[in-house]
């Protein structure tokens, strides 16, 4: 096993990878008790040989710049499952987005294997093999790690070759590698990655709702921002969400005011945070109109609405199954519920791939030019150049309905002589 420890032994496996189409990529990392993810393992592959860098071992002997020049070289290939976490390190280390990237957990979303599909399953279904999982939970930053959990490490991206292979071949017979290619935009966009502490609290729930709770909502959360960076602590650690929930909704002014609110620790409010959450609840509900955040517009869905978001998650599931791609990357929940509401802007479902292959159908169908059926036990679409429309009710047969026997409807008709059926 190629175990890395020194920035020579780096920079030459990076000089060797970097010759190669691809590089299959994956870390290690803890995070439980820290607001960056810390770094404990390095792994990587390319076609003919594979190894692991260790950080910790390494210590400040090991630069990664070499690694990071890698993740930077555009003729290489990056290659994950599930890239997201590992690309927010490189970023946050290296200062850059790994480029071009290649998730494999979303081309096999494309490619008809379910929703986020783990990576052990995919191996397994792929190519046979399965993954021993007894190191899932390691302590990755212990020394020194055992040979066991150096070869579970390592497997992450040795059989991600075989899975890169057989997904991109696969895309490239369907005619969908542009669609991966597409979904890559956002996964490799730098503000996906960019934390910034005056957008905090705009990934929190609107549970304040007044211009003005939302000014001290949105200051509070940039401050907590600060701390748990600079701290390198979980954002929990400093003030829990509901806590600033409250906050801004009581706006305290004093020591006593702030201690009475019911999500804020014992002696918090005779603290340094404590105070400086003062002043920054202060300085916030002081602050001119003009510059309170807009409270986000509840959207008011129109009459129909939701049973035509109903029809979508059908009309949904059946593209989905007709065109083997899951449904989760095709739609989310909103997305239909806009779509059935007309509001159209900016869906991700009309753009891109998405529109072709299942929006322009939710537009039809909306509009009445297409239509659900049945067809044995498979949901069908029949399109129409013209709106599907019920004719009058004065015009539709009358559907007979045989009374039941014994029923009063049955006796009625014993009694008139007529036998007749009822009809509705």
């Amino acid at each position: 096993m190629n175990l890395i420890t020194t920035t020579a032994d780096l920079a030459a496996a990076c000089d060797r990878l970097a010759a190669a189409d691809y590089v299959t990529v994956d870390t290690e990392f803890m995070r439980e008790t820290t607001f960056w993810p810390k770094l404990c393992l390095i792994q990587m592959a390319g076609p003919d040989e594979a190894v692991i860098v260790d950080p910790v071992a390494g210590g400040d002997a090991l630069d990664l710049t070499p690694f990071f020049a890698l993740m930077g070289n555009a003729n290489v290939i990056k290659v994950f499952h599930a890239a997201r976490q590992d690309i927010e390190i490189v970023f946050h280390l290296g200062g850059l987005v790994p480029h071009p990237v290649f998730d494999t957990q979303v081309a096999a979303m494309v490619c008809g294997f379910g929703d986020s599909i783990s990576y052990d399953q995919l191996v397994q279904r792929i190519t046979g093999d399965k993954i021993d999982k007894s190191h899932r939970f390691t302590d990755w930053a212990r020394r020194p790690l055992s040979e066991h959990q150096l070869a579970y490490a390592l497997a992450d991206v040795t059989h991600l070759r075989e899975v890169y292979a057989y997904l991109d071949r696969a895309l490239a017979e369907q005619g969908r590698s542009e669609w991966v290619q597409e979904e890559m935009a956002t996964l490799t966009s730098p503000d996906t990655y960019r934390l910034e502490p005056e957008l905090a609290w705009t990934r929190l729930k609107m549970r304040v709702r007044q211009p003005r709770d939302l000014a001290v909502l949105r200051a509070i959360a940039a401050w907590r921002e600060r701390e748990a960076q600079s701290r390198d602590v979980p954002r929990g650690r400093v003030l829990k969400d509901d806590a600033l929930y409250e906050i801004a909704a009581q706006k305290p002014k004093d020591e006593a005011a702030l201690a009475r609110l019911r999500t804020i620790p014992r002696g918090f409010e005779r603290s340094k945070s404590g105070r400086d959450i003062l002043a920054t609840v202060a300085t916030a509900a002081d602050s001119p109109k003009e510059t309170w955040p807009e409270p986000p517009k509840a959207r008011q869905a129109p009459e129909g609405a939701n049973a035509a978001s109903e029809l979508l998650k059908v009309l949904l599931k059946q593209v989905a199954e007709a065109n083997g791609v899951a449904a989760k990357v095709i739609a989310t929940s909103d997305d239909l519920e806009r779509i059935a509401a007309g509001d159209d802007d900016e869906v991700a479902a009309l753009s891109g791939w998405r529109r072709e292959l299942f929006g322009e159908q939710a537009l039809a169908l909306k509009e009445g030019r297409l239509a659900l059926t049945f067809d044995g036990r498979k949901v069908v679409t029949l399109e129409s150049d013209e709106p599907y429309a019920l004719a009058p009710k004065s015009q539709r047969r009358p559907r007979r309905r045989r009374a039941k026997k014994g029923s009063n409807t049955e006796a009625a008709a014993g009694e008139s002589g007529t036998g007749a059926e009822t009809v509705d």
